[in-house]
């Protein structure tokens, strides 16, 4: 009788430990619960979020070139070169008036540098809202160099990109796109970093954290690339988010007043005559010195400029003229580099005397931070080295939505008949999360829909599609098994 020897049993699949889209049991705990309602949040958002993102990555990283471009493209009327002394502010006006007749001066402004051109601007008719007509003034002879349509400070390239960007150009209609990204993208950042640092691995797998896995091409290697690269700009991805929704549509208005309720307003100088300075005791007077001095020569505008310069104003400086005759010169600082220059004076155009001065150095705490992080988020806070920053952010995140459409597409049934798009995570995840942490996430999630509205919208459309495909599934497939119940006495008959 000859022994055999048994065959060996067949490995058993083991699953992979760097796939966050595991399901995981229901008696591990709070975590085990939350993770596959994080799951299904994060696929829904980033497969139907995703495209939003994608377009304000692209026009971002386009954007960041804008003041390389524009100092090539309007170099004749930015830059010239200095001969002589300067002529009287009063008459490179006057040489604007005449290039742009008809138009109501906003502002001026004087350069920082001796090859700057001077800019005055004209509120004009017929311009779109928000767009003024600007000329450029050689500061040495008073010529005209040239008139731009210009967007407050922007020419027109930064301009077209600027509203590329926040509207695609398509008006006020458009803000809806940039602002669905900024209310989501710190969503897709926090929910995808809980996944990934949530994920089972061993300490000798902690690499895998932050360095993304070589070997064969597959899912696996596209979800390492995917988490490591989020974990390195998740940072970046936080701070555009912020700095976005602060002037977006809706929650910016709701931003706004919780700023205001928090004494975070940004503060200005008020223009109106008789009230008190805010900075030194030189710089003050009151309603009757004003009315007394009418006989007084007026204040021009190097004469503004030079008693802005005495209160230690510097660098780029805009003046803007007296409204009416109860109205001051205002003059402020435009230096939006690090260190930001943004303190301003008003000047009572009769006696010369500053009626009220507000330095940066008092704004509040968040109305700074507002101020840097929208500096920064338009990459003017560290010049080139901001630009440079915020590429790679948007890079980043293009790269960061490639590998997570390609794992989507890696997931899809490859048998025959099956679903062409990959498959999405587990559905019921809501019913695995204990109440203790249901009930605050839920409370907080309400009052996130309440301040950012395009959040809440597009969430409850994913909790409506999600509920709704359920349903469908599941009245499919209790018809199927009606059929097959009905279809067993039959073949028993046969």
């Amino acid at each position: 009788m000859t022994e055999t020897t048994p065959a060996a049993p067949p490995p058993l699949r083991q699953r992979p430990a760097e796939d966050f889209a595991t399901p995981t049991p229901r008696n591990g705990g709070a975590w085990s619960g939350l993770r596959p309602l994080l799951l299904r949040l994060h696929f829904y958002a980033g497969v139907l979020i995703g495209p939003f993102l994608l377009v304000a990555a692209v026009t971002g990283l386009l954007y960041t070139a804008t003041p390389q471009i524009e100092s090539v493209v309007y170099r004749h009327e930015l830059k010239v070169t200095p001969h002589g002394e300067p002529e009287p502010l009063s008459a490179q006006v006057d040489s604007a008036r005449e290039a742009i007749p008809g138009g109501r001066l906003v502002s001026v402004t004087k350069g920082a540098g001796d090859s700057d051109t001077t800019r005055v601007t004209f509120d004009v008719r017929g311009l779109p809202e928000g767009y003024t007509q600007t000329a450029f003034v050689d500061p040495y002879d008073a010529e005209v160099r040239g008139t731009l349509c210009t967007s407050g400070e922007w020419l027109p390239v930064r301009a077209w990109f600027d509203s590329l960007h926040r509207t695609l150009h398509l008006g006020e209609f458009g803000r809806n796109y940039s602002e669905i990204a900024a209310s989501w993208l710190w969503v897709e950042v926090l929910g995808g970093l809980a996944l990934w640092l949530g994920a089972p691995r061993g300490r000798e797998r902690l690499r895998g954290l932050f360095v993304p896995r070589r070997g064969p091409k597959g899912r696996g290697r596209t979800l390492s690339w995917h988490g490591a690269a989020g974990l390195w700009v998740s940072a970046g991805f936080l701070a555009l988010s912020a700095t976005g929704l602060t002037w977006s549509a809706q929650a910016g208005v709701n931003i706004g007043k919780i700023q205001d309720a928090l004494g975070g307003a940004t503060p200005s100088v008020s223009s109106a005559l008789g009230h008190g300075a805010r900075g030194s005791g030189s710089a003050g007077a009151d309603a009757g010195e004003s009315s007394a001095a009418t006989s007084a020569p007026r204040i021009d505008l190097d004469g503004a400029v030079r008693i802005a310069r005495s209160e230690g104003l510097r660098g780029k400086l805009v003046i803007t003229p007296p409204a009416d005759a109860r109205s001051a010169y205002v003059v402020h600082e435009n230096t939006r580099h690090w260190p930001e220059q943004q303190d301003s004076v008003a000047i009572d155009p009769a006696t010369g005397k500053v009626t009220d001065k507000l330095a940066f150095d008092d704004f509040p705490v968040l109305a700074k931070l507002t101020r840097w992080g929208i500096d920064a988020h338009m990459g003017l806070l560290f010049g080139p080295a901001n630009q440079i920053a915020l590429a790679v952010i948007a890079l980043a995140l293009i790269g960061m939505l490639f590998w997570g459409y390609r794992m989507w597409w890696l997931r899809r049934p490859t048998r025959a008949g099956g679903t062409r798009f990959g498959r999405p995570p587990v559905r019921g995840a809501w019913r695995r999360v204990p109440g203790r942490v249901m009930a605050p996430l839920a409370v907080v999630t309400a009052l996130l829909a309440y301040y950012l509205p395009l959040f809440g919208l597009p969430l409850a459309c994913f909790l409506l599609g999600d509920l709704t495909v359920a349903q469908v599934r599941r009245r499919r497939r209790r018809r199927t098994r009606a059929e097959a119940r009905a279809e067993t006495p039959k073949e028993m008959a046969r």
